[in-house]
């Protein structure tokens, strides 16, 4: 079985409060796009232990934290009898990059699982289970634009269609930490975002931030450069996605960007 996890972009992202349980309370709009990894699962030879192998972006870290295991792994608890799987990722949303890749590929997993073996799980399960591997882990079950909250997995859809856009995903290949995206934060009111994301599309830019922008920005002035580049060549909306580090360029179709990174950039028009 072979299924392909697409990434999303943030149009606006508010950090609203700092919880008790240290996390934050945001509020964002996340849109699919049609960026995609490919996973494809076999059941496993009998008596072997579940596989895993990968191609594509590099995947760094430990196999036993990568979350396409890990989605398998949580279903095994509930579902004892849930037969092994050998599992192979290729990787074509860049990593760490505000895309939710990862978070994609371990949401998908759990609905692939849930078909493959015809486990019968609700949609609403399968959200919770994805609620335990990550924040933003349930909007890829949706998978249609949502108002987020919470930590990010309070989930409403919203009307948001940019089918009749060419959207640029430019990525300078930088990782930005957690630690790094957080250090300049102020929490502060958040404004009524809704109602900016149904306005049209050349007011956002007066309306939809990213708070996580001013922190980034000031670290790697490259992305900030990135963001410039992309109004400069007739945007019409521009954003960092997520933390960063990708910045995204929403465009009409008509108009054909004309831009020039450096060699080593992720460059993709969606």
């Amino acid at each position: 079985m072979v299924s392909f996890p697409n990434g999303k972009i943030n149009i606006g992202l508010e950090v609203i409060r700092k919880r008790a349980d240290g996390y934050h309370d945001l509020q964002s709009v996340f849109y699919p796009i049609p960026l995609k990894d490919a996973i494809e699962i076999i059941p496993s030879q009998p008596g072997l232990s579940p596989g895993y192998s990968q191609t594509g972006i590099p995947v760094i870290g430990k196999e036993a934290d990568n979350l396409c295991l890990k989605a398998f792994h949580l279903l095994k608890k509930d579902f004892p009898t849930l037969p092994n799987v050998t599992i192979h990722l290729h990787k074509a949303i860049p990593i760490g990059a505000g895309l939710g890749g990862g978070s994609a590929d371990a949401s998908v997993m759990l609905m692939m699982l849930n078909q493959y073996f015809s486990l019968d799980i609700s949609t609403e399960k399968l959200m919770v289970y994805a609620a335990e591997l990550g924040s933003d882990c349930p909007f890829f079950i949706l998978n249609k634009p949502c108002y987020v909250t919470g930590r990010g997995e309070n989930l409403s859809p919203i009307d948001v269609d940019l089918s009749s856009y060419q959207i640029v995903l430019v990525n300078p290949r930088i990782h930005i930490s957690t630690q790094t995206a957080f250090a300049g934060i102020k929490p502060r009111k958040g404004t009524d975002l809704v109602r900016h994301i149904q306005e049209p599309v050349h007011t956002w830019k007066d309306h939809c931030i990213n708070d996580f922008e001013h922190t980034v920005f000031k670290a790697y002035p490259e992305i900030e450069q990135i963001k410039k580049d992309l109004y400069q060549s007739g945007a019409i909306y521009a954003s960092m996605s997520g933390s960063g580090s990708t910045v995204y360029g929403i465009f009409e179709k008509t108009s054909v960007p004309r831009l020039n990174f450096p060699a080593h950039y992720f460059y993709k028009s969606v």
